[in-house]
């Protein structure tokens, strides 16, 4: 394996893959004076060194396996050809591209695909649609270079190409945390599903499994608002992917259950169109008192009739005539024609500044249609994110598209995510976080959560403790890049402030995982964590896999290694259809994931699933190494 990188995640990335898959791992990084972030980066290398030894003692212990190969470090400003070549490109099964430009990972994946066009490729790419574009053209490439059939664009096979976004990776896991006050999500054919942690049932009581139970908490495990930040493991440990002889025979011991998430608080009015309403173009008094001049437009034609006698239609055409001023004086007319023609001239000269305050009002509106709201008064119980930046500008996506209400504070004007704010039509304050009244401005007093999304670490800080001086039980979650400062300020806050959920994340801590299972050929779409183990969710065709195909779902679950949840079928399809001859699968354009599958079902070559798999029993499934017994860290 070979990664290239400039940031944390390249390091976190390599003790990933040293530590959980024993893989043999080639790391390319910028030379030491020009590392992004030296302290951080130097303890996430020593973290990687650390556990690598952990690996190998315990390997060393049971004797299962040989102990991980050595793995080199090369020094290089970019990867160039000459990089890449001495990297071992031409030998590699995976290459990860996790530099924090777009156009440096671009330009590497096409010369790396030139030198092998086996190579399975994960690159790093923040713009989602131009990720798609470059995805496509080279698995064309490596399609045409070897021979073989077109892969099936998961990311599943060698050649293939699968491409990632920290931010979106990161999303999912921020968003609900401050939904929720837990990380511990995974997001799949559009919904979010969470592992909810649970008390032991009471004598009598029925625990509910939600969609299925995860795991079996340790015996000593007492905080119900997750392991986000205890110590406590417990005698025991927790028991991943249970069967249902274990979960009976627990006693005493809470389990995790995996269900959706959903929101139930108070909507915020999304006002997505890019036209304004009617109501949204004229005030009310404008709409009044258009309503009063059409009102006596109508008394004026219907009095001409009455005096005239003539055709309705025709009454009008008159009346509006005289309105305008543009109908001939009725000077040999009778009277009442003539007094009607005076008041249709005075209703006519109502008009014009009425249709002029109409006019002012309506460009207005259009122009604060595209510039920045504000934050509506006895707005509550909504969420403020700092930083609209490439993580924050995610996760205000991620907010909106549940409908929860979000104020957003952006001290600079040319961010990233101030079109998509404008485009939600989200409020924004501008300002520095760090000074008085812009957090206020954002009804911070009001507020269900905060999120702090800057890139600044002592910025997210001082948000977060000034919040806290305002609100002592604001849930509040600090995007903290150096992980010991993250447990010291975690550890620090959760004593100063034990009524209060506080938890820190760190985007290279949730995205390393899916890019590590991208490389092993899987598309990983979350992990779990438990106490002190995680869980995975992956899609995986079954195909190839003698664990899962011509199975039914109760036989192909390992209990402790890995667990059918979900399978894959084309929208409006049921698991038994939308297959056509040969067994090969219609690929419709929309899928969808049925869940709750019966333990009778039969896995063809031809489903895609989705699955809950322990770190070993993922790269067991993998059938890499597969006579190798390491340990499940």
């Amino acid at each position: 394996m070979v990664v290239c990188g400039d940031d944390g995640l390249a390091h976190r990335l390599a003790a990933e893959l040293r530590g959980v898959y024993r893989e043999q791992v080639t790391l390319v990084v910028p030379p030491a004076g020009r590392r992004v972030r030296q302290p951080v980066v130097g303890r996430a290398r020593a973290a990687s060194a650390a556990l690598l030894d952990m690996v190998n003692a315990a390997v060393n212990r049971t004797g299962n396996g040989d102990p991980v190969g050595a793995d080199r470090e090369l020094d290089a400003t970019e990867p160039t050809e000459d990089v890449l070549a001495d990297a071992g490109v031409e030998r590699a099964t995976a290459l990860a591209l996790v530099y924090d430009d777009d156009e440096t990972n671009i330009r590497a994946a096409l010369t790396a695909r030139r030198l092998n066009p086996r190579l399975r490729l994960v690159l790093r790419l923040y713009n989602r649609r131009l990720g798609q574009h470059i995805e496509e053209l080279l698995d064309q490439s490596a399609t045409l270079a070897t021979g073989d059939g077109p892969g099936s664009g998961t990311g599943t096979g060698a050649g293939s190409t699968t491409v990632l976004s920290d931010a979106d990776t990161a999303a999912p896991a921020l968003a609900a945390t401050a939904l929720v006050g837990t990380s511990k999500v995974v997001e799949t054919d559009g919904l979010l599903l969470r592992a909810v942690e649970r008390n032991p049932p009471r004598p009598g009581e029925v625990a509910d499994p939600g969609l299925c139970t995860l795991a079996l908490l340790s015996a000593t495990s007492n905080d119900p608002a997750g392991a986000d930040g205890s110590e406590g493991s417990g005698e025991h440990g927790p028991q991943l992917l249970p069967d249902a002889a274990a979960v009976e025979a627990a006693t005493g011991r809470g389990t995790v259950a995996l269900e959706q998430v959903s929101y139930s608080g108070p909507p915020l009015h999304a006002g997505r169109a890019g036209v304004p309403a009617f109501g949204e173009l004229f005030s009310r008094r404008l709409r009044w008192s258009l309503a009063g001049l059409a009102a006596c437009v109508v008394a004026l034609a219907v009095a001409l009739m009455l005096v005239t006698g003539d055709h309705p239609l025709h009454a009008t055409y008159v009346t509006l005539l005289d309105l305008f001023s543009i109908n001939e004086p009725a000077h040999n007319k009778d009277t009442g024609r003539q007094i009607l023609q005076l008041l249709s001239g005075f209703v006519g000269l109502l008009l014009l500044p009425v249709l002029l305050a109409a006019v002012l009002e309506a460009l207005g509106t259009f122009r604060s249609a595209s510039a920045l709201r504000k934050p509506p008064r006895g707005l509550g119980g909504h969420v403020v994110l700092l930083g609209l930046g490439k993580i924050g500008t995610r996760v205000l996506t991620r907010l909106r598209e549940m409908d929860i209400p979000v104020v957003c504070v952006e001290a600079d004007p040319e961010a990233r995510g101030m079109a998509t704010a404008r485009r939600l039509r989200v409020p924004v304050v501008l300002g520095d976080v760090t000074q008085e009244g812009v957090l206020e401005a954002a009804k911070i007093h009001r507020a269900h959560s905060l999120l702090a999304l800057t890139s600044v670490d002592t910025t997210n800080l001082e948000a977060v403790l000034y919040a806290r001086s305002v609100r002592s039980r604001l849930r509040v979650v600090l995007r903290l890049y150096d992980d010991d400062f993250a447990t010291a300020v975690y550890r620090t806050l959760r004593a100063a402030h034990p009524g209060a959920l506080t938890r820190s994340r760190s985007v290279t801590h949730l995205a390393a995982p899916s890019f590590a299972g991208a490389m092993m050929g899987r598309q990983i779409l979350g992990a779990i964590p438990v106490e002190r183990r995680v869980l995975l969710f992956a899609a995986v065709e079954v195909a190839g896999h003698p664990q899962l195909e011509g199975k039914t779902v109760g036989e192909a679950f390992r209990a402790g290694a890995w667990r059918v949840l979900a399978l894959e079928v084309p929208d409006g399809g049921a698991p038994d259809g939308g297959r056509a001859q040969g067994g090969a699968p219609e690929r419709a354009r929309e899928s969808r994931l049925v869940w709750e599958l019966p333990d009778t079902y039969v896995l063809r070559g031809s489903d895609r699933v989705v699955l809950a798999a322990t770190r070993r029993g993922l790269a067991e499934l993998l059938g890499r190494r597969a006579a190798r017994r390491g340990v499940d860290v």
